[in-house]
């Protein structure tokens, strides 16, 4: 029983690794794949830009909170 079992498991391994290599030489499906990594590369790019408008927003406000407590020690020493 445990003999048939594997190869039976053997066989859909088989079946599987040829519709796989069938399936990757298949153009569309290549342009399918192209399209989604296209897609994941620009949701990248937009995640990192975003990124760094967040930093440079804190950036601007840790720099105003700076001279906001500069400003207040000067009118404090005056």
């Amino acid at each position: 029983m445990i003999f048939s079992n594997r190869w039976f498991a053997f066989g859909i391994g088989v079946v599987a690794g040829v519709a796989a290599v069938s399936l990757v030489k298949n153009p569309a499906f290549k342009k399918a794949c192209a399209s989604v990594v296209g897609k994941g590369l620009q949701l990248k790019d937009e995640a990192a830009a975003f990124a760094e408008s967040v930093k440079e927003d804190a950036q601007d406000i840790v720099a105003e909170a700076k001279f906001n407590n500069e400003q207040k020690a000067k009118e404090a020493k005056a």
